[in-house]
């Protein structure tokens, strides 16, 4: 019982916590950034974890893996919804190339710089360990936060252009740190690495039926109210049967969202503004969930996480200068400093690692890019007042009055 009052009072809290008053920026921009992260929730998670005040037990724990799996799902379904053939083909192509360049950056110098680390210290099991969690902590560095841009606008330190350029590139870095988590979990997820990918291959087919069995069904209605249920229905069939079978929520979810949104074509937008509308709350549900989950047992977390800060920082900073030149001046020359953020995404993917290859690796994943997380958020906030420093007041005398 009492757990069960402490869930509601979260997801209550939560519902409160997704409100546009909290996206309204004064002087403390950190401290807005920090709140619309979320962060605080899982700050809030790990107090009442087993870890510390031991409000949740493991046993509790364990029993809402089966809600997280629903939230990945939705996480996953709204990033699929991105996938939309005319936005991305109006898109410059130095955008995109400016992009990869950004992504491939944070990833390449994360996952060589770790994998360095793990490999030449036998830190890990063996060579494919030291891979798998090498490209995990790539994908982890390459998202970046879209709320950083949205905030620069509303503060005036962007322009709009510069706003929507920056939020773009967040977004898209996203596809960066999804391709990762596949090689990660064809690494690790099963017996070989053909088998891993069989077991990707199984996710996105699961998406992809349950996107067009929701497309059909949808046809058929006649209001937003049957929607939102057909809608609902779907995210907990793709989740609970990718749970069941032990595979990736998110790769379903994604392969759901994109279908919906390439096929949907005129409704794939109201199947969205359903889904929007829950998008914080159950994102702010799943961070509480993390904390419970955070237990570093070994002294490599404390090892490695200075050194995938660092690095994860110069590669964002160089990444995005250099981004910058290939794009042509597309996006600002500073860039990486307003990408230091980490974003939801990225903890996403490191809950569905922990729970699809449970063990001593993911753990030190899970706790590491949580940690990081929260550093990465306070760090970003000093970052983009570096990069982008507020506009300069007018210090020009007042005219005098006229006699």
């Amino acid at each position: 019982m009492q757990a069960l009052l402490l869930f509601l009072t979260v997801a209550a809290l939560s519902v409160l916590a997704s409100s546009p008053l909290l996206m309204r920026v004064g002087r403390a921009f950190g401290l807005a950034q920090l709140s619309a992260s979320g962060l605080l929730f899982f700050v809030f998670g790990v107090a009442v974890g087993p870890l510390a005040m031991g409000v949740l037990d493991a046993a509790q724990v364990e029993a809402l893996r089966p809600l997280i799996a629903i939230g990945l799902t939705v996480v996953g379904v709204l990033t699929g919804f991105n996938v939309e053939p005319r936005l991305l083909r109006s898109l410059p192509w130095r955008l995109y190339a400016a992009v990869v360049t950004q992504g491939a950056t944070s990833l390449v110098v994360v996952a060589a710089g770790l994998f360095a680390v793990f490999y030449l210290t036998g830190a890990l099991d063996g060579m494919v360990a030291a891979l798998g969690a090498a490209a995990l902590f790539g994908a982890v560095a390459s998202v970046s936060s879209p709320h950083v841009g949205i905030l620069g606008m509303r503060s005036g330190r962007l322009e709009r252009r510069e706003g929507l350029g920056l939020t773009l590139v967040a977004m898209l870095d996203d596809l960066w740190g999804l391709l990762a988590l596949m090689a990660a979990l064809a690494l690790a997820s099963a017996v070989s690495i053909p088998d891993g990918f069989g077991l990707l291959a199984l996710a996105a087919l699961l998406g992809l039926v349950c996107g067009l069995l929701l497309l059909f069904l949808t046809r058929a209605a006649s209001n937003e109210e049957e929607v939102a249920t057909l809608l609902l229905g779907a995210v907990m069939l793709v989740g609970g049967a990718a749970a069941y079978l032990r595979i990736s929520t998110l790769v379903a979810g994604v392969v759901c969202g994109a279908t919906l949104s390439v096929l949907g074509r005129q409704a794939a937008a109201s199947h969205y503004k359903v889904l929007a509308k829950i998008e914080r709350p159950v994102y702010l549900l799943l961070l509480f969930l993390a904390g419970p989950l955070f237990h570093p047992q070994t002294v490599w977390v404390w090892f490695v996480l200075p050194l995938f800060v660092v690095l994860r920082f110069v590669a964002k900073v160089a990444g995005g200068g250099l981004a910058s030149r290939v794009g042509g001046g597309v996006i600002p020359p500073k860039t990486g400093w307003a990408l230091v953020s980490q974003g939801g995404l990225s903890v996403c993917l490191v809950i569905e690692f922990l729970l699809l290859v449970p063990g001593p690796t993911s753990q030190l994943i899970f706790d590491v890019a949580l940690l990081a997380a929260l550093i990465n958020e306070v760090l970003g906030a000093r970052a983009f007042a570096i990069g982008f420093p507020p506009p300069a007041r007018s210090m020009a005398p007042p005219a005098p009055e006229a006699n």
